[in-house]
């Protein structure tokens, strides 16, 4: 039988107070940034009139899927979603992280690349509008607007919109530590 001192008991309480510590406050840290993105794609889908906005979260190098949407309707849910990997490549992200908006009124009409027709198509979209949400690390997500039920033209009001709304993603803190 081994008998521990009590500055062993007390190092070893001290340790485990810190890890609930530590773990308490990185869920306090999630459960503000996930607020804060819901209620910025809540107010962007309000404000744009459209039927879905999406943030697109990159986990890895290119791939990443739907964290987070506000929508119009259930039937309009895309959550959990993963790109097609042979459409975003190297090429778009690079343009992407320059800092690109790519507003398509309609699809049909839009000279873009048939996986990417076929993917948004898949995804009942008729109209898209997406802005990079850039930290100092790089490409963190992207913020999309998605029109379903038909096109939409999408002013520089906004486009401006929603540049803003990625840019308070981009600068609030617990999303720059995460």
């Amino acid at each position: 039988m081994q008998i521990h001192s009590h500055s062993d008991f007390n190092q070893n309480r001290d340790r485990r107070e810190q890890g609930l510590q530590n773990l308490l406050d990185r869920l306090v840290k999630t459960m503000q940034r996930d607020e804060l993105v819901r209620q910025t794609t809540n107010q962007l889908r309000e404000s744009l009139q459209v039927d879905r906005v999406v943030l697109y979260y990159f986990y890895g190098q290119w791939q990443g899927q739907v964290t987070f949407e506000s929508l119009s309707s259930k039937e309009f849910s895309i959550l959990g979603s993963t790109g097609p990997d042979d459409c975003f490549n190297n090429e778009y992200a690079g343009l992407y992280l320059a800092g690109r908006v790519k507003a398509i009124a309609n699809i049909e009409l839009e000279p873009i690349q048939p996986c990417h027709r076929d993917f948004l198509s898949g995804m009942q979209v008729r109209a898209n509008l997406v802005v990079p949400i850039l930290i100092p690390r790089g490409l963190w997500g992207l913020l999309a607007a998605h029109n379903c039920q038909g096109p939409h033209d999408w002013s520089p009001s906004d486009i401006e919109m929603m540049q803003t709304g990625a840019q308070i993603l981009a600068t609030d803190r617990n999303i720059l530590e995460s």
